[in-house]
Parts: C-alpha cells; sequence; structure tokens
C-alpha cells in the first residue's frame, strides 16, 4: 500500500513551478517514468506516492537540485529531470553547477544548448581545445546534435569559413542504385539527422541559404575523397558504418585552420562481419596523439526517454557476456 509524500518550496514562483513541470508537464512525467512512482504537482506541492522512505530521499535530492535551476531562470528539460534522478538514486551528488557557465551555442529561437551530463561536459570541452575529437557513445547521448552546434558557433564567431557534414550514404558499401531519384533525392534520407540539427540550430530558411551559397555542405562520405578542407569545421557521423580506408581517407582531408569532430556508435554497426570498423580502428590507433581527443559517452549520458537508458544497459550486459 502506498502513500503520499509531499514535496514543497513555499517560495517558489508561478513561473518556476511552470519550469519545474515542463510544457504540457512533462518534465513530471520524466519524474515519474524515472522513480518508477506516480508524481504529481498541485499547490506548489510535488506528491511523491510511494512508501520507500530512500525512494522519497532521491526524488527531494533530484527535485531540490532542479528547483534551484529554476530560481536562476535556467530552462528546464526532461533530460535535465533524468540526469538528476539518475545521480540521486545512485547516492551520488545531484549538481548542475559544472553545466551552469558551459554554454556550446545557442538554437534559431535563441535558447541556449548546454551539456546535459558529465560526458557531454567533457565532449563540449574537447571539442573547444582539440583539433580532431571522437565522440563514441550510444544513441541519444547527443553526440551529433552536440557537434553541429558547435560549428555553428564556430561559424557565427568568425574562427571557420565553412562547415561540412558527412556520413556514410548507406550502411554497408554506400550502393545508391536501387533507391529511386537523383543522387540529392538517394542521399538525403540518409542524412536526416544532419538537417534536423542544422535547422534547429539556424532555422530553415537561414540553413538552405548557406548551403546555397556553399557556407553549408552536406554530403555523402564519398564525395570528400581527394578533398582539402580550410577552415572548415568537418563531422562525420555515423563513423561506425566506415572502413578503415574510408576513415584513413577521412581523416587525411584535414586542411589549415579545420576541426574535426566524429561521431559514432560502435554497438550498431551495420558493416559486413568481415570488416573492421574504422571507428575502432581509428580511436586505438590515434589515442596517443595530443591533439586528438576520444571521448566515449555511455548509457549515462543519454538524455532521451529513461527507458532508452535502460533499454541500452541491457544490451551493452549482452555484449560484455
Amino acid at each position: 500500500m502506498s502513500t503520499v509524500k509531499n514535496i514543497s518550496y513555499d517560495d517558489m514562483l508561478d513561473e518556476e513551478a511552470a519550469n519545474l513541470t515542463g510544457p504540457g508537464d512533462c518534465n513530471l512525467l520524466a519524474l515519474s517514468e524515472s522513480l518508477g512512482v506516480p508524481v504529481s504537482f498541485r499547490d506548489h506541492s510535488f506528491l511523491v506516492q510511494t512508501v520507500d522512505e530512500d525512494l522519497f530521499a532521491c526524488a527531494k535530492n533530484a527535485l531540490d537540485a532542479l528547483y534551484g535551476l529554476a530560481q536562476q531562470q535556467r530552462e528546464i528539460t526532461s533530460g535535465d529531470v533524468v540526469y538528476a534522478v539518475r545521480k540521486a538514486l545512485r547516492h551520488e551528488p545531484v549538481s548542475f553547477s559544472s553545466f551552469a557557465s558551459r554554454i556550446i551555442g545557442r538554437t534559431a529561437s535563441g535558447k541556449t544548448v548546454r551539456p546535459k551530463t558529465q560526458g557531454q561536459l567533457e565532449f563540449a570541452g574537447a571539442m573547444e581545445q582539440k583539433t580532431i575529437v571522437f565522440a563514441i557513445g550510444p544513441a541519444g547521448t547527443g553526440k551529433t546534435y552536440l557537434a553541429v552546434v558547435h560549428a555553428v558557433s564556430l561559424l557565427k564567431k568568425g574562427e571557420i569559413k565553412r562547415i561540412v557534414l558527412t556520413r556514410p550514404a548507406v550502411e554497408a558499401g554506400e550502393n545508391l542504385g536501387f533507391l529511386p531519384g537523383d543522387l540529392k533525392e538517394k542521399v538525403d534520407p540518409y542524412l536526416t539527422p544532419l538537417y534536423d540539427a542544422l535547422y534547429d540550430c539556424l532555422g530553415r530558411e537561414q540553413t538552405e541559404k548557406l548551403m546555397e551559397r556553399g557556407v553549408i555542405e552536406v554530403a555523402p562520405l564519398a564525395y570528400m575523397r581527394g578533398r582539402t578542407l580550410n577552415e572548415a569545421c568537418v563531422i562525420l557521423d555515423e563513423a561506425q558504418n566506415t572502413t578503415p580506408s574510408q576513415m584513413k581517407m577521412f581523416l587525411t582531408r584535414l586542411g589549415f585552420g579545420s576541426r574535426m569532430v566524429i561521431t559514432g556508435d560502435i554497438t550498431q554497426i551495420d558493416l559486413d562481419y568481415r570488416t573492421v570498423s574504422g571507428l575502432i580502428q581509428a580511436s586505438g590507433l590515434l589515442k596517443d596523439i595530443s591533439e586528438i581527443a576520444i571521448c566515449r559517452l555511455t548509457a549515462e549520458d543519454v538524455v532521451r526517454h529513461p527507458l532508452v537508458q535502460k533499454i541500452i544497459e541491457k544490451y551493452e550486459a549482452l555484449r560484455k557476456e
């Protein structure tokens, strides 16, 4: 039999309450799903339905940290809620102080983009300090999105003159002939995540204008061969599906004044089982070069639905057996 326990903040303002619960109570839903017990909100109080004192204490620790964010007028997302609860359930200090001062960039609507987890914070720092950065981790850790936000930020500050986004056009071999349409129509479905990130950062109209001017280029990996890319931020997405020769080809496109970010998930390799992933080989081969950073994100850094983290953890456990 459960009981309802109350967590209240007497000095909480209406806008802080709205920030905590989220649009359409999405943060409240994330809180309930992360804790595994129903949580509701009424009269500036959170009502946690549980008899477990330890679970209630975790809920309060998480909410105290989130309320601190609300008082700083920082927009609270479901990802923030998931992260706070995850830390609290593991009896680790729940703090956003290390993330508060780090801004990676801004969206087209002006919202600040900040790291949500320790892994994302380290990834953001590496992109600022290193010439080439590998970000290896599961789905939902924000690898591609943060890389694009960083590239757009560099472009706006004038530190680079163009952005080049690329990925293997097809998971195994880039065989596009069976798809209908011209080359752009064949390739675009594989580049959708990159377009989505650009639209969020710049807006669709501005993105398309910059693409027309050649300031932003989105292309399949095969288009990189034979080129030297100067004063650019070059992002290779889905890099786990590159062969060693493709990865070497890509890395040697680096020109003066350029940066590279390579992202991928080595648990989702679609290459023929006899082919070594270029991402795995390169991350081991190049790890001792000081200008290169290898960032490894885990299920701890997943900022999607709490269930995604549980799914990833199960597959990771299976892979280790």
